[in-house]
């Protein structure tokens, strides 16, 4: 006798472990794209983990199977004939069979079951129901459903209803309605992920030749193959003449015998809703490309006034140098000029405070605002980083990660501009002022001493004291107050141009440092306002995606 699983080598193999496990992964599954996946086919993957809950849960090793099919294909009397006694209203003309019936084999209580399934008709079957089958048929419950095409729509979502929790389908038709396309359309092939728990009966055989009985069953196994079940084996029976109800008794002693069918149909159910999840996920794992982040950064960097600060730096740094190593005789003229970081209220020695309370104290810096062209680069660059994360994403998660790299109202702007506040921008003075400066001093001390001496002189020379005062001493022809006038006139001067020459190098030097302190500011919110929540969306993706596949590969 052929086995129950046709064209499945995993169906009943199916463990209670790895059934539970691929039910946490579509939760998981469910939770981690919740915004994302479609909520219809998120509601239907919740409605398959609370089955998968809800059927485990129940003890017992019964097996559900579920006779199925349009009105007058014989379903309530093929269920008699199984059952062994008249049980089942059995109609011609109009669908008879209002609610489920449940026969029930062996003498474990099945009540728990069939109150989860919603079946209130319920007959235990007797001994003389046994059959002539290999194996018992303890612990099967068989299910009479309503007609699917029933013209009562109360029977048919009956039907519907029942049709999602039994764990064993039984297709029933007969030689006029094998090729019903509501039967094939809305139930088998829309179940044909399901193949290792489905069975097809062409009942009502003695009604047709033999000849005319092999081209109907080879038909109906062409069209079972065009919905999705190829491997479907179809079954021959007559409910008036027992013909064949041999081999279906047998093969659902097999499905008792297993015990797995259960799992193999909520396996089967995990499967398909994960299967149509999937297809709301992208095939593969994009990241955030470096090339984008770059660019946001600088464009965030410009947003911010970063250059006015690297600006402000280099001009800072000049003055001060200015005032250190200038000629000491014209220096003070630079400190009446106003410094520029304290025109942008980033000199922290305005405010006694610690860097780590400028946030707090001084609230907002004295940047102008961004131009109209910097905004629309940090728009440009949000926009193309989403873009480029987003490209082989569906539309959803594309969308989702649009609004991620979009942060709400001035929060970027008021974290821009808190960056650059809290990053300090001062730096040790280089050890050559100190050297010039000293050497300025020393000329501009030579500059006065030569004129104090010379003034002596024309003093003593207007008071006639020549001859008392000696004469000054000379290097070669020069006096020495002269060379030490004339020197520091001459030296202080040169020096101090040559000091300026030094400052806008090392201001230019010290303009770098100072960007990189910024720029690496400006990443740490870069990475904060936009690239960490498109990360975040990338990996829920992920995790859904990983999910999905797990589940789906039970």
């Amino acid at each position: 006798m052929s086995p129950l699983v046709m064209g499945s080598a995993t169906g009943p193999g199916v463990s209670p472990e790895r059934l539970s496990a691929a039910a946490d992964a579509l939760s998981a599954a469910v939770d981690a794209g919740a915004g994302e996946l479609p909520a219809e086919e998120s509601a239907r993957a919740g409605q398959v983990v609370a089955k998968v809950a809800q059927r485990t849960a129940l003890v017992g090793g019964h097996t559900v199977v579920a006779l199925a099919g349009a009105t007058g294909s014989g379903k309530s009397s093929l269920f008699n004939v199984l059952v062994g006694e008249e049980v089942a209203r059995v109609g011609v003309r109009r669908p008879t069979t209002a609610t489920p019936t449940a026969g029930v084999w062996g003498a474990e209580p099945a009540g728990d079951l069939l109150d989860w399934l919603g079946v209130g008709a319920r007959h235990h079957v007797g001994e003389a129901g046994g059959g002539p089958q290999v194996g018992s048929l303890d612990g099967l419950v068989l299910l009479d459903l309503p007609d699917l095409d029933s013209r009562e729509t109360a029977h048919r979502v009956e039907a519907e209803r029942v049709l999602e929790l039994v764990d064993l389908f039984v297709w029933v038709t007969d030689p006029q309605k094998y090729a019903d396309a509501r039967l094939h359309d809305d139930h088998v092939s829309a179940l044909s992920a399901h193949e290792a728990v489905t069975m097809v009966v062409l009942n009502q055989a003695d009604r047709l030749s033999p000849e005319d009985l092999a081209r109907c069953r080879t038909d109906l196994a062409r069209l079972m193959e065009r919905d999705g079940l190829p491997g479907a084996t179809v079954l021959t029976t007559s409910a008036r003449t027992g013909a064949g109800t041999d081999e279906l008794r047998q093969r659902l002693a097999n499905a008792v015998a297993s015990r797995a069918v259960s799992r193999a149909r909520l396996a089967a159910d995990v499967r398909t809703v994960a299967a149509a999840l999937e297809r709301h996920v992208g095939a593969g794992e994009p990241a955030v490309d470096p090339g984008a982040r770059t660019e946001l950064v600088d464009a965030l960097a410009r947003a911010a006034g970063v250059p006015t600060v690297v600006d402000a730096v280099a001009r800072d740094y000049r003055m001060e140098a200015a005032t250190r190593t200038g000629w000491p005789f014209t220096r003070w003229v630079h400190r009446l000029r106003a410094r520029p970081l304290r025109r942008l209220r980033l000199d922290g020695r305005d405010v006694r405070v610690t860097e780590s309370d400028l946030r707090s104290v001084l609230g907002r810096s004295s940047l102008p605002p961004p131009s109209p062209a910097a905004r629309s680069a940090v728009e440009l660059a949000t926009r193309r980083l989403a873009d480029r994360a987003g490209a082989e994403l569906p539309v959803p998660w594309a969308e989702a990660l649009d609004q991620a790299a979009t942060p709400p109202g001035p929060r970027l702007g008021d974290a821009l501009d808190q960056a650059v506040v809290g990053t300090s921008l001062h730096a040790r003075a280089p050890g050559w002022w100190r050297v010039v400066g000293g050497l300025q001093l020393l000329l501009a001390t030579a500059v006065v001493a030569g004129i104090l001496w010379l003034g002596a002189y024309a003093v003593a020379g207007w008071l006639q004291l020549d001859a008392v005062v000696p004469d000054a001493p000379t290097v070669g022809v020069l006096p020495v107050p002269f060379l030490l006038l004339a020197g520091g006139l001459v030296l202080g001067p040169l020096l101090a141009a040559l000091a300026a020459w030094l400052a806008r190098l090392g201001a230019r030097r010290r303009g770098r440092v100072m960007e990189g302190r910024l720029r690496a500011a400006i990443e740490t919110v870069a990475d904060r306002e936009i690239v960490g929540p498109v990360q975040r969306v990338l990996d829920r993706h992920t995790a859904t995606r990983e999910a999905l596949r797990s589940a789906a590969e039970i």
